[in-house]
């Protein structure tokens, strides 16, 4: 791996490795051993989409690693004011020693991954958001010990989240299934991949619009906001459309006894899920949220290490 874009574009031992290397990375933090594996190296960090969970996990997992992260907004660059991302790019690989970009065009962090020479790493695009799979994964393996052979079911929009969902079980030997409404259905050209990866891992991947279907014996329900980040003009439509995707105490019902509730936040109680499923004792969204400073330091220390 040169550079974090997709978890389409890596190995199932690439990924196992980062998932055993984020795994002793909490266990040292933990137990307060220091691994400054970055120490003299700087992580450029790029915001044009505004984040609570990425830019504090990063910052704090790149300052635990012994580098510096350098925060840089939309405000602080020239990129989107007429600066071309080749030049971007290389004008901070002269600087940096790694790039994490959040931002809406999937395309801007090819591009950018493309011209520069040093690690780029996707922290989330409108099409997806591979480090936050990472962390679900190490979440489903603290709670059930293992990935391969279990059930995923995703709830609500096809969305980057959905996307990434595939890809990563696709790749750590999970069974998953997806429930969207047709209108709001996943990319095709994602799920063309999807299945070619479920088809090599010899797992079931199952796309349906009948949220029972799909959560039916789960052992991990999960779903996300069904408004995202520059689709609020969209919200009374999106919210009628989505009601009948809420994951509630009747449709998690469907669902394995001992099935774990995951979110990647921010969530919206009273729509996407009730709150007596997210503050339930099913629920581990405060671990997947914390386990995104352990996998995001796998991530850096693999690619910048």
């Amino acid at each position: 791996m040169k550079d974090f874009i997709s978890l389409h574009d890596i190995t199932k031992e690439e990924l196992e490795a980062l998932l055993k290397l984020a795994l002793k990375l909490k266990d040292e933090n933990k137990k307060g051993i220091p691994h400054p594996i970055l120490k003299g190296k700087t992580l450029g960090m790029i915001f044009t989409k505004s984040s609570t969970r990425t830019r504090v996990s990063f910052e704090v997992g790149m300052t635990q690693l012994g580098g510096y992260p350098l925060f840089l907004s939309s405000n602080d660059i020239q990129l989107g004011r007429g600066e071309t991302i080749y030049d971007t790019a290389k004008v901070l690989e002269r600087y940096l020693d790694g790039i994490m970009i959040r931002t809406f065009a999937h395309k801007d962090v090819l591009d950018l991954a493309y011209y520069a020479d040093i690690p780029v790493i996707n922290a989330l695009t409108d099409l997806l958001h591979p480090c936050q799979v990472v962390a679900d994964l190490q979440t489903v393996y603290e709670h059930k010990g293992k990935l391969e052979g279990l059930k995923f079911a995703y709830i609500g929009d096809g969305n980057n989240m959905a996307h990434s969902i595939m890809y990563g079980c696709a790749k750590a030997g999970l069974n998953c299934a997806i429930a969207t409404p047709e209108e709001y259905a996943c990319d095709g050209d994602v799920l063309e991949n999807a299945r070619a990866d479920f088809k090599a891992s010899g797992k079931e991947l199952i796309i349906t619009e009948d949220p029972i279907e799909a959560i039916a014996d789960a052992d991990v329900v999960y779903t996300d906001t069904w408004v995202s980040m520059g689709q609020e003009s969209e919200k009374e439509e999106r919210q009628k459309i989505f009601m009948p995707y809420q994951v509630n105490k009747e449709l998690f019902g469907y669902a394995k006894d001992d099935a774990i509730f995951m979110h990647c936040l921010p969530a919206y109680r009273g729509f996407e899920v009730t709150e007596d499923i997210i503050d339930g004792k099913n629920s581990v969204i405060f671990d997947e949220a914390e386990n995104r400073l352990h996998a995001q330091k796998a991530i850096m220390a693999t690619l910048m290490g």
